[in-house]
């Protein structure tokens, strides 16, 4: 027997929760853990475009914490979160990588002096999409936490991400040879 992608579960507007329970579709719940997948989904596509070793090699390990971080937000019970976190290592630690992959990005800029327009190579490009996307995942966990208790390490570590991502995106077009159009 092979099971099928479709449950028809859903089919009157609302969807299972990890651990049981079902919401609305449109619950602030399901809208964070959505935006966080829509996050990892833009990920794995500007790791697709103009492969670039080191950034992807960045990228790679966000994408697994992203899956984790979703699990953890589609998780009712405060606990279980707290237990996802910890099996899939989202920690102070994990933070202060993102923020070393950072620095060790902006070794290989000029400093920033004027705010930049997205833009520039095809890879900056889509790095700068997942930016903004990691901006609205962001705000959509900021929302759920004014009603639920969310570990406040899942928003420090999409804060830094979308800081990496503006990083990253510096940096690939710096490696293309693509300027930077400043706003």
């Amino acid at each position: 027997m092979t099971l099928k992608i479709y449950t028809k579960t859903g089919d009157d507007g609302d969807t299972g929760l990890f651990g049981g329970g079902r919401v609305p579709k449109d619950h602030p719940r399901v809208t964070a853990y959505g935006e966080v997948d829509e996050l990892n989904a833009v990920i794995g596509q500007a790791r697709s475009v103009e492969m670039m070793p080191r950034i992807d090699e960045v990228l790679a390990p966000v994408q697994r914490d992203l899956f984790a971080l979703g699990a953890m937000l589609a998780t009712p019970d405060l606990e279980k979160m707290k237990e996802q976190l910890e099996k899939a290592r989202i920690s102070d630690a994990r933070v202060a990588q993102l923020e070393q992959a950072i620095d060790d990005g902006e070794g290989e800029l000029e400093p920033l002096k004027a705010f930049i327009l997205p833009g520039g190579t095809a890879k900056a490009s889509a790095l700068h999409v997942a930016r903004t996307v990691c901006r609205r995942a962001e705000r959509a966990v900021i929302h759920l936490q004014r009603d639920t208790e969310v570990p406040q390490i899942v928003i420090v570590y999409l804060n830094r991400l979308s800081d990496l991502l503006f990083v990253l995106a510096r940096v690939a077009n710096k490696r293309a040879g693509a300027g930077e159009v400043t706003w």
